[in-house]
Formats: structure tokens, C-alpha cells, sequence
């Protein structure tokens, strides 16, 4: 996974796979299929992983306004680090694959829409709870704050400065009012 998020699914041989995994050609296709089924399986954990997370976070947040506050905040406070470096596998996929054909850049779309789906629960949690004007469409809100942070995690992995990518996360947010 850590090769597919540094260098892409493109940018990673089946070469450097099995050389980091230390396996010959023939024992990665028999326990692995090939790259583009482990990339599958990647990303797919990857995303488990992260939006298990977030429902939990979300879940736990004494308010969904609240929790989008703080992961735009996080996002921001990430700045310079080797996580912004690395950005996230799904915005990373989704920007390399996004108009391929084939089943890995279905699995980077499946990624982008099930983010932007919690999102839009979160959006709508929100709204119920008068957090957010109820008039707006929840749907769209969650677009936005997919683009929104996809962006910030770009401005990040870039190298722009804490203070800059928190400035720029409280004007996203701002939107939301």
C-alpha cells in the first residue's frame, strides 16, 4: 500500500512490488493475483480503514459541525509532514485514475464516492441538528467538502504553510453557514 501511496499506481513496477515484498514474480501472482488486484485490495483496506474511522470520529464528536471543523482542521495542522507529503490514497487514486477504464480506477471512483457518501450523512446530521441551514442541498454540501478537502490535501502535500492551509480550511468551512 505504501508504494502504491508514494508513487502511484502508474508510477509503482511490478518490479519495486515484489522487490519491497520480497517475493519472486511467480509467488506474487500466485498469493496476490496481480498488480492491479493488490492495488484493488490497497485501496479497498485503505478506504475500510478510514471511513470506519471517521464514522467513529463522527459518531463521537459532540456535533457533526464539530467534527467536520476538526478534520479540516487536522488536515490543515498537517502541514509539512510526511502524512502531507503522502496526501491521501483515495484523492491521490482518484486524481491518477480518474478517467481511466478498468477495475482500478472503478475501485479509485468507489473510494471517492463512498468518502463523499459519510460525508453527505455528516451534512445531513448537521442539518437536523440546525447546524447547517436546511434549505441547502446535502448532497452538494458533501461535493464540496470532497473537492474542498481533496484541495486542502493538495495545498499540503505542496508544501504550503500551516498557517496558510488553516486560513484557507476556516474559509472552506465558511461556506457551510
Amino acid at each position: 500500500m505504501h508504494l502504491f501511496w508514494a508513487r502511484g499506481y502508474q508510477g509503482t513496477s511490478l518490479r519495486d512490488l515484489t522487490r519491497e515484498m520480497a517475493l519472486s514474480r511467480s509467488s506474487f501472482y500466485q498469493s496476490m493475483g496481480n498488480k492491479e488486484q493488490l492495488f484493488i485490495d490497497c485501496l479497498g483496506a485503505y478506504r475500510n480503514n478510514l471511513l470506519a474511522g471517521l464514522r467513529q470520529r463522527m459518531d463521537a464528536a459532540p456535533s457533526a459541525r464539530t467534527f467536520l471543523e476538526d478534520l479540516f482542521m487536522e488536515a490543515a495542522d498537517s502541514a509539512g509532514s510526511e502524512q502531507a507529503r503522502l496526501g491521501c490514497l483515495i484523492f491521490n487514486s482518484a486524481a491518477e485514475l480518474g478517467h481511466d477504464d478498468g477495475r482500478a480506477a472503478e475501485q479509485a471512483r468507489r473510494s471517492l464516492r463512498q468518502l463523499t457518501g459519510l460525508l453527505q450523512s455528516c451534512v445531513e446530521r448537521a442539518q437536523s441538528r440546525g447546524e447547517i441551514p436546511a434549505d441547502r442541498d446535502s448532497a452538494t454540501l458533501a461535493h464540496y467538502l470532497t473537492a474542498s478537502m481533496a484541495g486542502l490535501r493538495t495545498l499540503v502535500k505542496s508544501g504550503v504553510g500551516r498557517r496558510t492551509a488553516r486560513a484557507t480550511a476556516r474559509q472552506m468551512l465558511a461556506a457551510l453557514q
